[in-house]
């Protein structure tokens, strides 16, 4: 069994670390961009360590990363003032450019941002400790989604490259930017998530103050300069910093759409700061406890595989995790014998280690947090099922599988973003459906079983209850092509590749009567390209 010196001996002398990764030098981030220019901060620092200690002849102490501005309230108002003059009541640059422009801007900054890969990924693994291998696929299924959104902007231009004619009206229909757009993205993917939302907000003409989470700051630092060089004054404005900076920008009611990725009560909060709340258009992807139900006919070596993944990859600190575990009576024995055996299996230490899956968790107090969620399920009747579950050294936490798990616990309600697994037994399926009815939360669920007419029985209630329903796999975000959405507390607006453009845009049309004079107009407009908007070109 593990014991916390164990876990500590995970943390390890400097000299080990791959060299092609150490952090030579700490990444001292005074600039912030706004209008164009990377400003020189000369306010106070937020200093940034990594979770991640090294011994240096003593014992483990941590990673020293760098530091980046604290901004104000003044720097808020800056770059509102930067994304209003950007916009300028929709006759900016950026908004009346052809379409083509802009594709053609997001076309050299990804170039750009290929050549940092490898800085970014560096960075992204230090600071919030996710996997070296799933930092490198977070960052080439960034630039792939990048690609497929401008691909799919394509698409939508060529659909729209035409005139409609409608009982003796000629219109054509395209889609407008909304406004000043505040993206701001979650540390567990700092790099994916965040543009997520901030490509598709710019492809469609909208001028975006970017703040980066709390934790994967230092990865932007290598980007500014390619955001500068790629993009017109004030398109795109990098700032730093919390609730401070933040509360200037959207009580200034400039901002027309909010795109967040984090908690419910932040979006909140921040809906009811914008003087004009029903101005803002809001693109959430919030909290999530998804359950997995398996079932008395599951394949049980396909379950235990896939929850366990769903549970505790990059150590459950994604919002598609499997946060819940509900198994059939008939086989609780056998799904925690064979689950708790997977657990054990499961590589833990520093995130460069070849298959490592349980990695330091980045935020401070998160292993607290933890273990009164465990100590509180003990109380009302659990057990830790797993040897060493619940031990933790410093930031590492072993994870814990916790059985039999009932509603009078807070794990059984509360999001744990971390490798705490409830499991609760169930014989009646009023069990984990009436959980999921009185859950605040609805993106996904996971069914495991092989009998065709239970999944069925299942499906058609489920899916008013949640935005994905999985058979026999774990719950996950991709294809990007996917609708990726929420209902009740998990989300507003859907996140995919087709669905984003929407979410940041809104149909207009230009309309005339057909009568000679206007058709002979309209062919002159089209002819001489005179219009971004009203063209009939076609994007290759």
């Amino acid at each position: 069994m593990p014991t916390n010196v164990d876990m500590l001996k995970l943390f390890t002398d400097a000299q080990d670390v791959p060299e092609a990764l150490r952090i030579l030098k700490p990444v001292e981030l005074r600039g912030y961009l706004v209008g164009g220019r990377i400003v020189e901060w000369a306010g106070p620092m937020q200093r940034v360590d990594s979770p991640i200690e090294v011994r240096r002849g003593g014992p483990p102490e941590p990673v020293h990363l760098g530091s980046c501005p604290q901004l104000d309230a003044q720097a808020g108002i800056a770059a509102v003032e930067a994304v209003r003059q950007a916009w300028d009541n929709g006759m900016g640059l950026w908004p009346t450019m052809s379409v083509a422009g802009r594709i053609s801007r997001v076309e050299a900054f990804t170039g750009r941002m290929i050549e940092e890969r490898d800085t970014i990924v560096r960075l992204m693994m230090w600071e919030i400790c996710k996997p070296l291998a799933e930092c490198r696929v977070e960052f080439d299924r960034t630039v792939e989604y990048i690609r497929d959104t401008v691909d799919a902007l394509k698409d939508l231009d060529r659909a729209s490259s035409r005139f409609v004619i409608e009982k003796g009206i000629y219109a054509q229909i395209r889609r407008a930017p909304l406004g000043p757009t505040l993206c701001m993205g979650p540390y567990n993917y700092p790099l994916n998530e965040t543009f997520a939302t901030l490509l598709p907000a710019l492809l469609m003409g909208n001028p975006v103050i970017l703040k980066p989470p709390r934790l994967g700051r230092l990865l932007y630092a290598p980007l500014m300069e390619a955001f500068r060089d790629c993009f017109p004054s004030g398109v795109v404005n990098v700032v730093f910093g919390d609730r401070t900076l933040i509360g200037p920008i959207l009580e200034s009611g400039a901002i027309s759409v909010l795109a967040f990725i984090g908690s419910s009560a932040a979006a909140s909060a921040m809906r009811t700061s914008h003087p004009n709340p029903n101005r803002l258009r809001c693109i959430l992807g919030l909290g999530a406890k998804n359950p997995a139900i398996v079932m008395k006919s599951a394949d049980m070596e396909l379950a235990v595989a896939e929850c366990a993944a769903g549970s505790l990859s990059f150590s459950g600190q994604r919002c598609t995790a499997l946060k819940i575990l509900f198994v059939h009576e008939d086989r609780l024995e056998e799904f925690i014998e064979r689950f708790t055996e997977a657990v054990a299996a499961m590589p833990i230490g520093m995130p460069w280690t070849q298959g490592v899956r349980i990695t330091p968790l980045p935020e401070p107090g998160k292993c607290e947090y933890l273990s009164e969620l465990v100590a509180d399920a003990v109380a009302h009747g659990a057990k830790v099922v797993n040897a060493g579950g619940g031990r933790s050294a410093k930031s590492l936490f072993h994870p814990a599988v916790l059985s039999p798990v009932n509603a009078g616990m807070r794990v059984y309600h509360e999001e744990q973003f971390g490798p705490v697994v409830p499991i609760v037994p169930f014989r009646d399926m009023a069990t984990p459906v009436n959980s999921m009815v009185e859950s605040p939360f609805g993106q996904q669920l996971s069914i495991f079983s092989d009998d065709p007419q239970e999944v069925a029985h299942l499906i058609d209630p489920l899916v008013n209850q949640v935005c994905r329903v999985n058979i026999n796999c774990l719950c996950q975000r991709g294809p990007d092509t996917f609708p990726f959405t929420g209902r009740k507390d998990s989300a507003e607006g859907t996140l995919s590749v087709g669905d984003a453009l929407r979410c940041f845009s809104i149909r207009t049309l230009v309309a005339a009567k057909g009568t000679g004079r206007n058709k002979e107009l309209l062919a002159a407009i089209t002819r001489e390209h005179s219009s971004n908007f009203l063209s009939t070109d076609f994007i290759m």
